[in-house]
């Protein structure tokens, strides 16, 4: 494993660098938050298929694939249509807000009282959405290291925190392309071809596996469904997504670049869930799915192809862990810190800076000890995502697409869509269906029946609300290309 060691240390010690440099281009808050809403195509798609596709996706997927067959790539693939339709639905009008959170959004759309609520849900699942990647990539150092768990989860979760509090969004936005490229040779170009050769191609692979693992639907069609709900729609109004949305120097570059990423999605997706399933027909008798990414890592792979994959995988989850940790400190920062504080948004931008570089170290370290409590990361990932759709999804969508939702509605709904998820969560499972779908349908319920009981919104709200979504406003960040 020497070569291998050398191999990713050179990769830790890289990004880091890299978000070193970044931390130049950090001059304002409209850098360290938005990479000052000027990339191109290119790393637009790169930063955005990195962010999204984490240690869920990758860890996750493949442990799906282990256990389900071809049908375990619905969860990721649910992912890349959620990206697809954010893309071409919505990220235009997004990106036209020139907002930096999802709670100034619903206050532009609202009113202030609208952003207090969503920005805690939003917190609160950006958070759970940062201690589910640490999760994933400590399960890779202790694989790769035989060190205990909490000094695997310090170690990852320290380069993270780091060159995240150096650049914003810049140090990420740098990193995520250095972990794109990576991420796309160690899974794709390396880790598939070399796990399906290794259990001797598809017609062995039939042979060997359990029945139904070549079945797209062998998962069961309510999983299938709940997946949609919980990801398709989630990709649609987290935070982390609109963060980078953000970043985009146009919006044909959200729509376009957006696009992109969410067809590689659904490559990754049949990716994972096919290494799964070579995993499955070289070792049926595994003790854990989840080891089963390390295993086919470990002892199908050659000395330094194997240290590069294994680099691959950290690439996934620290773009999803330093992209999520971003986005929970700036909602943290801006949208409940500053309203208690009653900050201004003319401040200097120093001390914006220096205070949503101190939201990201305290959020780091948070999530470090969250994450030695916590073990299962699919787990995670759904209690955060039970609670950004069902607290939010109606009211976000319904604000881009109805005029008559009004501020009850909106608040109705997040109340009654989020207290059902939470209180189904308690009584079924957390892993359970029925959270998600009846969570959705009490939100909607709400939302439409109070909208319509009370007074619409002001006339003058309404049409500055358009005027914002039209791009009318003064844009101060200087419009320079970046790829």
């Amino acid at each position: 494993m020497t070569v291998d060691y050398f191999v990713m240390a050179a990769y830790l010690l890289g990004i880091i660098g890299v978000g070193w440099w970044g931390k130049k281009r950090a001059a304002s808050k409209s850098d360290f938050l938005v990479a000052g809403r000027r990339l191109g195509p290119l790393m637009y798609t790169g930063t955005m298929a990195a962010v999204v596709l984490g240690g869920a996706s990758t860890i996750g997927g493949v442990r799906l694939g282990y256990t389900y067959g071809i049908s375990g790539a619905a969860m990721v693939f649910a992912i890349g249509l959620g990206l697809l339709a954010l893309s071409v639905f919505f990220s235009a009008r997004i990106a036209r807000l020139k907002v930096y959170t999802v709670a100034e959004m619903l206050s532009l759309r609202y009113g202030d009282t609208a952003a207090v609520i969503s920005g805690v849900v939003m917190w609160i699942y950006t958070l759970m959405l940062v201690v589910t990647s640490t999760i994933a990539y400590a399960s890779v150092f202790d694989v790769l290291f035989d060190v205990p768990r909490w000094v695997a989860i310090v170690i990852g979760g320290t380069i993270v925190v780091g060159y995240s509090a150096l650049g914003g969004m810049w140090s990420i936005t740098l990193t995520d392309m250095v972990q794109f490229v990576v991420k796309s040779l160690g899974v794709l170009v390396l880790l598939l071809p070399i796990a399906v050769v290794r259990a001797g191609g598809f017609a062995e692979m039939a042979d060997r596996l359990p029945d139904g693992y070549f079945s797209p639907t062998s998962i069961g069609g309510q999983t299938i469904v709940t997946f949609v709900l919980i990801y398709t729609f989630g990709m649609l109004i987290g935070q982390d997504i609109w963060q980078r949305v953000f970043t985009a120097r146009s919006d044909k570059v959200a729509s376009w670049g957006g696009t992109v990423a969410g067809v590689y999605c659904l490559v990754y997706a049949l990716a994972g869930a096919v290494i799964g399933m070579a995993t499955k027909s070289l070792y049926p008798q595994l003790a854990s799915a989840d080891d089963a990414f390390a295993t086919i890592v470990r002892h199908a792979l050659p000395t330094g192809v194997r240290g590069l994959v294994l680099a691959a995988a950290l690439s996934a989850m620290m773009s999803t862990a330093s992209g999520a940790l971003i986005a929970s400190a700036t909602v943290a920062d801006n949208d409940i810190w500053a309203r208690l504080r009653r900050r201004t948004a003319t401040g200097p931008q120093d001390d914006e800076i220096a205070s949503n570089r101190l939201a990201i170290v305290v959020l780091g370290v948070a999530a470090m000890g969250i994450a030695c409590a916590l073990g299962d990361v699919i787990e995670a990932l759904t209690v955060a995502y039970n609670l950004l759709v069902g607290g939010l999804l109606v009211p976000i969508l319904g604000g881009l697409v109805w005029k008559r939702g009004n501020l009850p509605g909106a608040m109705a709904s997040m109340i009654a869509g989020g207290t059902t998820v939470i209180v189904l969560m308690v009584t079924d499972g957390l892993l359970a269906n029925e959270p998600i779908y009846y969570g959705l349908l009490a939100g909607l319920v709400a939302y439409v029946a109070v909208s319509l009981l009370t007074k619409p919104t002001e006339e003058a709200v309404v049409e500055a609300w358009h005027r914002r979504l039209a791009g009318e406003q003064a844009i101060t960040a200087p419009e320079l290309s970046v790829v």
